[in-house]
């Protein structure tokens, strides 16, 4: 008898080294996806995202609405071959994510740096701040 669950694991998964998070389907790849990191300085924020396995071309960010939306998309494939070029394993991953941050209508395209290495998009965004309204003074007529 074949037991595919012992104590509530899957058996291929750690065949595979490929651990689930039970009740959430998600592999250990998806755990780190996108995780993010927001730092306040003394001119604005540093954004750092995970994005491992990405490159630079396969990243999008764009500023729509007062929102920055960071795409994120890939087509991989690993392989593992013996030295008669049989297969002994073979993966493929492909997938999308995506986060949004709201960064306010007065932040422009121009204003926003990003940066990609290793793995990190990290994004340098300003605090600007609106610019005081001059209060108009408002008279109502009087008739009579």
């Amino acid at each position: 008898m074949l037991m595919t669950r012992l104590f509530g694991e899957n058996l291929l998964d750690d065949f595979f080294d490929m651990p689930t998070m039970k009740g959430f389907g998600l592999s250990r790849m998806d755990q780190n996806l996108m995780s993010t990191d927001v730092k306040e300085t003394d001119n604005g924020y540093e954004v750092s995202i995970n994005l491992p396995g990405f490159k630079k071309e396969d990243i999008k960010a764009e500023l729509k609405d007062g929102y920055l939306m960071i795409q994120a998309s890939t087509d991989t494939s690993k392989e593992d071959k013996d030295e008669k070029k049989k297969y002994i394993r073979k993966e493929r991953y492909s997938g999308s994510c995506s986060r949004s941050f709201y960064v306010g209508n007065s932040v422009s395209e121009s204003d926003i740096k990003a940066k990609f290495d290793n793995g990190v998009l990290t994004l340098d965004i300003p605090k600007v701040e609106k610019a005081p309204e001059v209060e108009q003074k408002r008279y109502v007529e009087i008739e009579g």
